[in-house]
């Protein structure tokens, strides 16, 4: 069962690249205080992720911080190698946090796996975006098949926006 709004999010150990190699943090450490976009990609270097998903995000990063994102965050059942080479690839900087989710701990603990194995990506994470606020889950757009609907940084934008 998928998580739903109103949920807090599990607090599962995932890895961040960095200088030195792959860091552990938990989830709830990252994603637990302040108000987080998390987005979850199928996979670094596929190309609707790096052609569109996290650029969306790195485009309109000044539009998320000025409707009161602290953190952005991308997810994704990669290695941490992988994630730094993708987010170095796409020059990422300090813009997004990026999480390996390496083994899909996190991605099953919420229920949102995706079984790739038909194309040869194995289990991976559906395509995603949530915010969180102090780590429950205030919004949910997951994305209805393939493609790129709801879960862009232009659909989280629209989201926050007051009405």
């Amino acid at each position: 069962m998928a998580i739903e709004v109103g949920a807090k999010i599990p607090d599962i150990e995932v890895q961040v690249p960095g200088p030195d190699g792959p860091k552990p943090v938990r989830t709830g450490e990252v994603l637990g205080s302040g108000k987080v976009v998390l987005f979850a990609v199928p996979g670094a270097f596929t190309p609707t992720c790096s052609d569109y998903h996290l650029p969306s995000f790195l485009v309109r990063h000044d539009e998320l911080k000025a409707a009161g994102i602290d953190t952005i965050a991308c997810i994704a059942v990669n290695d941490a190698f992988v994630m730094k080479a993708w987010g170095e690839a796409q020059g990422v900087d300090d813009k997004v946090v990026l999480l390996a989710d390496g083994n899909g701990a996190f991605t099953q603990a919420i229920g949102l796996e995706l079984d790739g194995s038909a194309v040869g990506l194995g289990t991976r994470s559906q395509r995603y975006a949530m915010v969180l606020e102090d780590g429950v889950v205030t919004l949910l757009n997951v994305e209805p098949g393939p493609g790129l609907t709801v879960s862009a940084a232009d659909a989280v934008l629209e989201a926050l926006a007051p009405r």
